[in-house]
């Protein structure tokens, strides 16, 4: 009876990781939650202050949120696959807007794969490895899901989500927002 229980909460768990992992030999990508790009936008009437921000990049900057300036935060992992095919439209979007600014936040992955990721994807933005800061998303619109991209306003309050990858259009959509409600 006790070897059944045993192969059976192994299977039970084997069922339950591999349904969010994308096929992935690691642990960690085994067990993260992919999002569906879904994004919710916050009126400005109840946004909340974004947490601090700032540390070293994994190239050794010192990296901050700049004032008065539409930010965006993406959190990502080497490992996660929706994090691959969204890293060039992120590139590109942050081109496309050289007046917002982009930061990285790495999660559950090591410096020399991230490093790795961001020479093959040609990121020129900053990262931060510093899991601490998406805590501090919890009382607002909190990270659910890997990736996900958080969009600031500029008085570094909350104002958009999208969980899971992003598109151009998506992201290009919240950014013009943003920018036009400041801009009123």
């Amino acid at each position: 009876m006790k070897t059944r229980v045993s192969i059976s909460a192994l299977v039970l768990s084997s069922l339950i990781f591999s349904g969010c992992g994308s096929g992935g030999t690691s642990v960690s990508e085994e067990s993260f939650v992919a999002g569906d790009g879904v994004v919710t936008f916050v009126a400005k009437e109840n946004r909340s202050l974004a947490p601090d921000i700032n540390g070293e990049s994994l190239l050794g900057e010192k990296t901050f949120i700049e004032k008065e300036k539409i930010t965006v935060i993406n959190v990502w992992a080497s490992w996660c696959s929706p994090c691959r095919a969204e890293a060039p439209s992120l590139q590109a979007i942050s081109e496309k807007y050289p007046v917002t600014q982009f930061i990285g936040i790495l999660t559950r992955d090591s410096k020399d794969s991230a490093l790795a990721f961001t020479r093959r994807f040609d990121i020129t933005y900053p990262t931060i490895a510093d899991d601490k800061i998406l805590l501090g998303f919890r009382n607002s619109l909190p990270v659910t899901s890997i990736p996900t991209t958080i969009i600031l306003d500029k008085n570094r309050k909350v104002a958009a989500r999208i969980s899971g990858a992003i598109t151009i259009a998506s992201l290009s959509n919240l950014i013009e927002k943003i920018n036009n409600e400041s801009a009123k």
